[in-house]
């Protein structure tokens, strides 16, 4: 099902000049045709083989079914880079059962790279089991971190100074569920985020789980509809980690 999203988003990808834009509230904050019309497409999928689960995405909202599952979804993770040729961009969904989260999706078209993990079941990407870096400080890779214009930069920065000031590095790729796929395969240490959606950031949360790593409470305090702040880590450093963003 997210494979067969992945390669209409791709298409879409492929034919961006040609889509419709508009701007949210925030002018940084994009969507574009190809993310209503890839939910709608992976709403009817699921819908096909699980007609009374809920739904939650990023640009048609919640709908409500008849059983205690709800699929979270983001159709394109990284609009912004989508739509300027930038490759850092995901199909990410996340599968809920009452207050937990029982799998993770995210799916990269243009790498054909499938990340997945179900409760109990570890973390794959394309079968092959993943898992996050055995590390025990900042200084053995790299952090990813994310922010919007929902929060004043004083949110983000004093973590950036106390990341770099112990000789840690970080990167932005402007897709959150991507750099938190990375964190799971080991390919990044960490991911903060001092406020993201749900739909950015659940699929990311049960794959670095599932693979061996720690991620702050993220559903607390009505995160499902409110957001949260998202820390994500190998478990070797995530003590350091809260020290330094105040999470636990």
């Amino acid at each position: 099902m997210i494979k067969k999203a992945g390669e209409i988003a791709l298409d879409y990808f492929n034919r961006r000049d040609e889509l419709i834009v508009e701007t949210k509230t925030d002018p940084q904050d994009v969507v574009s045709i190809a993310d209503q019309n890839v939910e709608k497409i992976i709403r009817n999928l699921t819908r096909d083989k699980f007609p009374n689960d809920g739904y939650l995405g990023e640009e048609h909202g919640q709908e409500k079914g008849t059983n205690d599952y709800l699929w979270v979804i983001d159709p394109i993770d990284g609009t912004a880079c989508f739509l300027t040729g930038m490759y850092a961009w995901c199909i990410s969904i996340a599968l809920m059962k009452g207050n937990k989260i029982v799998a993770g999706f995210v799916y990269d078209p243009n790498k054909d790279e499938l990340f997945s993990a179900l409760t109990g079941n570890g973390t794959h990407l394309n079968n092959q089991v993943i898992q996050t870096q055995d590390i025990t400080s900042v200084t053995q890779g790299v952090m990813g971190v994310g922010t919007s214009h929902r929060i004043p930069p004083s949110e983000l920065l004093p973590f950036l100074d106390q990341l770099l000031s112990a000789g840690g590095m970080f990167i932005r790729n402007g897709s959150c569920a991507l750099m938190m796929s990375y964190v799971a395969s080991g390919r990044l240490i960490g991911y903060y985020e001092p406020h993201i959606n749900p739909w950015d950031c659940l699929a990311g949360i049960i794959l670095i789980n599932e693979a061996g790593g720690w991620s702050s409470p993220f559903l607390a305090n009505d995160g499902l509809n409110k957001g949260n702040p998202i820390l994500s880590s190998a478990s070797g450093i995530a003590s350091d980690l809260q020290k330094m963003t105040g999470l636990a």
